[in-house]
């Protein structure tokens, strides 16, 4: 049975399956594979029209998904990686589902923007940091009584979930955010230090001090153009000061919601218990016991051409032009908009806190915001609530998958 990989050498997907193979005593061959280049070819668009990698050529035909393959390549094998039995089987597949819909989001928030791959957002990565800390105190509870995930020996699920945590402890993880986590540490290191592993990772260094997002290199400025200086015009006569201005200003438009009833909820106030705090914890907990249902009222944006999104970077800049043109909103909005779905296939939501009862006009005479349809969304039903606070914690989604990108208008 002749098996072709095809990926990049140093892509962890990838890197999972040429693991697992060593583990099932699989022959894998492997090309060298260039991203840009190999993955727009007409060969490789037919093994995976998405364009993406890892891909498995088989005599039954191509694979994709580096998940798929590694249930594939299991069933082949030698050696049991998928547990002992039905029940072993279903833990596996998730610690697998985990490892790519718990881990891999703020992973990749966190560690993209240090490779250049994406813009730095600060929010978003303090965001996926706190997310990668609950997440391997989750793990590590687990793994108090265990050595490996699922059963006595290592399975797919140690494969997957270790491959997703490598550049996280070899790059951002330091000392002082691992001490905690002995279990999962030792875990880690045991499943690293496996000859299957080694000859893929022949170095294992931790994360000594967290490594920074690349800064993005200045353009240089165009040369100046000296221009001709126009005549100076002739000086006016200086008029008498009488003590007023020569003219008066426009006085500055009031809002309609300032001539509100005063709200028994202070919007600054929840602005910052949701910057200072973690969200699920003690902000959400905050706003449902301080939230004034007659002075304020939720809605839900949805982005009417996600067919045109193609690139995070692009879909990300596309958000914080809008909120740079919602200044006028700031005393009296709230918003958490986020991006899902993987490139090429993006979607924009997200949810609004408004002061009122309606779009005040803050929003509506922005222009961004009829790219968008609006629905309210009542914090007494339950469905509502949830997905309130889903978009305000930044987790808690099934489908489609969150990319760990995001906005937060405030």
């Amino acid at each position: 049975m002749t098996l072709t990989l095809f990926a990049p050498k140093d892509n962890l997907r990838g890197k999972k399956i040429l693991i697992a193979a060593k583990y099932l005593g699989i022959e894998v061959q492997t090309t060298d594979f260039k991203m840009g280049v190999d993955n727009k070819t007409k060969e490789f668009l037919e093994m995976n029209p998405l364009g993406k990698v890892p891909v498995l050529k088989t005599p039954e035909g191509p694979i994709f998904e580096s998940h798929a393959i590694l249930r594939y390549l299991a069933q082949k094998g030698k050696k049991n990686l998928s547990g002992k039995n039905d029940y072993e089987a279903a833990l596996v597949d998730q610690w697998m589902e985990f490892a790519s819909t718990q881990l891999e989001p703020p992973a990749s928030t966190w560690i993209y923007p240090i490779f250049g791959l994406v813009p730095n957002n600060k929010e978003a990565t303090n965001k996926a940091k706190g997310d990668i800390l609950r997440l391997l105190t989750v793990l590590n509870t687990h793994l108090t009584t265990r050595t490996f995930l699922v059963g006595e020996r290592i399975s797919l699920a140690d494969i997957c979930v270790a491959l997703n945590l490598y550049h996280l402890y070899t790059l951002v993880l330091e000392p002082g955010l691992r001490k905690k986590n002995t279990h999962t540490n030792r875990w880690f290191l045991t499943i690293l230090n496996q000859p299957q592993f080694k000859e893929f990772f022949p170095e294992l260094t931790l994360c000594v001090k967290a490594a920074v997002p690349k800064e993005p290199e200045p353009k240089p400025e165009p040369a100046k153009v000296e221009k001709p200086k126009p005549a100076a015009a002739p000086k006016k006569e200086e008029k008498e000061d009488d003590g007023e201005d020569e003219e008066t200003k426009e006085p500055k438009a009031k809002s309609i919601l300032d001539s509100l009833p005063k709200s028994s909820m202070d919007l600054d106030e929840w602005k910052r218990t949701y910057s200072n705090n973690d969200t699920r914890p003690v902000a959400i907990p905050w706003l449902w016991q301080h939230f004034d249902a007659e002075g304020y009222s939720w809605y839900f944006c949805e982005y009417k051409y996600n067919n045109e999104l193609s690139k995070v970077f692009m879909t990300s800049n596309l958000i914080g032009g809008w909120f740079q043109r919602l200044d006028k909103l700031r005393k009296y909005g709230f918003g958490s908009v986020l991006i899902f779905g993987a490139e090429p296939e993006l979607s924009i939501s997200g949810v609004w806190l408004f002061r009122g009862k309606a779009i005040p006009e803050e929003m509506t005479t922005c222009d961004d915001s009829v790219l968008y349809n609006w629905t309210q969304l009542d914090h007494t039903h339950a469905d509502d609530k949830a997905k309130i606070e889903n978009y305000l914690a930044w987790d808690g989604f099934t489908s489609p998958q969150f990319s760990g990108q995001g906005k937060v208008f405030k």
